[in-house]
């Protein structure tokens, strides 16, 4: 248990930091696609959950998987929303006559 509790930490800050430095060294105007990218991804954070509410180990694990699903769809939801409201503010605005 320890040691794969140090593994995943490990992996974590290795992910933490190859995101941050990434994020980074990437261009403003490419953002809004990375955005939508990453919301993609955030859909397996809500499979995962799913799977992990659904093992029904304990009654902990099921609530803690309740939440994560719930804090993920809203990620999910959210990230489309900014994402789209972003993309309006690129489309041409029409001259009224």
């Amino acid at each position: 248990m320890t040691e794969a509790l140090i593994a995943a930490l490990f992996v974590f800050v290795l992910a933490s930091f190859i995101g941050f430095e990434v994020i980074n060294k990437i261009p403003p105007t490419l953002h809004t696609p990375l955005m939508s990218g990453s919301n993609a991804i955030s859909g397996i954070a809500v499979i995962g959950a799913i799977v992990a509410a659904g093992e029904r180990n304990t009654n902990l694990s099921v609530i803690l998987g309740l939440i994560a699903v719930t804090l993920a769809t809203v990620n999910v939801v959210a990230g489309f929303l900014v994402t789209d409201r972003m993309l309006q503010m690129f489309k041409k605005k029409e001259i009224k006559a």
